[in-house]
């Protein structure tokens, strides 16, 4: 099989590609990435000459269409991800995550490839604090930021490719990652680097927002039993149902990096900050067979704080 991997230098493309390179040595592997601030060939580090690399834009209509036509597969990692970056300056979000979904997909719709997208959980809108509702591939979409709005609009022009144009694909819609290779403006690594310098853990509003947390091993685990046994046309849930307030999480960072819990600083809370987030990801266990093997959090936290503090 002959897969391309947009994004495949960011945080989830990164670790989708080593794990695939480990663990399906047959998978010939082609990636494309902007190298925008958020992506790396750091990331990459070590497996050189086991894949390939291509730097572009997927707005590149003549490249995305040329790298298409060589592969089997692709596998969509490619978007702009950081929600207060999208409060600040949406247009990015549009473009990347909307046209650039475009280009893929008619691409892939002239080439007869086969496509999946990876979504987000936050198309769904948010859950009350209280409570044991959860998010299923049912649930109707309400996003509530410019960065889902984006990705919910993305699915939505997957779906209709499908119905449409015959688009084979296949779309995952996922809880919050962590793990390895994770850029330093997200809540995890970002909490590290502060506790790490010795200052002061910022957390918006009073830190009750509760996001639902999977490795990311576990995620790209997910994104290959959809690959290898999803239907076409399907929506599958990915979660580990690790369910933790912002304030727990920063107190499980400060706990194994042996500071106190009375350095946190609490901020003016962001505009239109989703409350919870929980997936049932029963559907995808039942039909894929696939479930998460890092269900633990906090060790799986804790070695993930041990990565980074070495990382430097």
């Amino acid at each position: 099989m002959r897969i391309l991997v947009t994004g495949g230098a960011g945080f989830i493309g990164s670790n989708f590609v080593r794990r695939t390179l480990e663990a399906r040595p047959d998978v010939q592997v082609l990636v494309l990435d902007a190298l925008t601030y958020a992506g790396s060939l750091e990331n990459l580090a070590g497996l050189d000459g086991k894949y390939e690399f291509v730097q572009g834009n997927i707005l590149d209509s003549a490249l995305v269409d040329s790298l298409v036509g060589r592969v089997d597969q692709v596998v969509h990692f490619a978007a702009e991800s950081h929600n207060d970056n999208s409060l600040k300056s949406p247009k990015p979000f549009i473009e990347t995550n909307i046209l650039g979904t475009y280009e893929l997909i008619q691409s892939c719709v002239k080439h007869d490839v086969k496509f999946h997208h990876i979504s987000t959980d936050e198309v769904f809108g948010d859950l009350p604090l209280e409570g044991n509702e959860k998010f299923t591939a049912e649930t109707p979409y309400n996003p509530s930021s410019p960065y889902s709005s984006s990705k919910a609009s993305s699915d939505l022009l997957v779906r209709a490719w499908v119905r449409s144009f015959g688009l084979k694909a296949t779309i995952s819609n996922c809880s919050n990652n962590f793990g390895p290779y994770q850029h330093e403006e997200k809540l995890i690594p970002r909490m590290i680097g502060l506790i790490a310098a010795g200052k002061k853990p910022e957390l918006y509003g009073n830190g009750a927002n509760v996001r639902d947390w999977i490795h990311v091993d576990d995620h790209n685990d997910g994104v290959w039993a959809i690959l290898e046994r999803g239907v076409i046309g399907r929506t599958y849930l990915l979660g580990a149902d690790n369910q933790r307030s912002n304030l727990q999480v920063v107190k499980a960072l400060l706990k194994i990096m042996g500071k106190p819990e009375d350095v946190i600083e609490f901020i003016a809370d962001r505009p239109g900050h989703d409350l919870r987030y929980a997936i049932d990801a029963s559907t995808t266990e039942a039909e894929l067979g696939w479930k998460p093997k890092h269900g633990n959090f906090e060790e799986k936290l804790a070695e993930t704080v041990d990565w980074y503090l070495a990382r430097g």
